[in-house]
């Protein structure tokens, strides 16, 4: 073969000293100029969409925005966010008096939940 380039390899070289362990799923090293610290990260897409509520409010003050979002989740049973957005996008599509009528359903089951 005419004009073929060698491939170079690759070699990885470890210091002398002991390896230092993988980390454990769910935490990450924050690397500072000190001291490296460790912060365990939310288990949920709940967690983590709730902790950016939190931030947002933090930043503007504007809590009530954010209520009835903050309700929907913890209330959500989806397994993921994608689905907990398509049907928050179905469910606020509808007309208003649709949605006024789920809610008092939701309501009535709730309040049989807690005799």
């Amino acid at each position: 073969m005419k004009g073929a380039k060698k491939r170079k390899t690759l070699t990885i070289s470890f210091p002398k000293s002991k390896p230092k362990p993988p980390l454990r799923k769910g935490e990450v090293i924050i690397k500072k100029k000190s001291k490296p610290s460790k912060t365990k990260l939310a288990d949920t897409w709940q967690d983590r969409r709730i902790d950016a509520i939190n931030r947002k409010i933090k930043k503007t003050q504007n809590a009530p925005d954010y209520a009835q979002e903050a309700s929907d989740i913890y209330t959500s049973k989806a397994p993921t966010k994608k689905v907990y957005k398509d049907t928050q996008k179905k469910f606020y599509s509808l007309p208003e008096d649709q949605r006024n009528k789920i809610w008092k359903i939701k309501a009535r089951r709730e309040l049989k939940g807690k005799k």
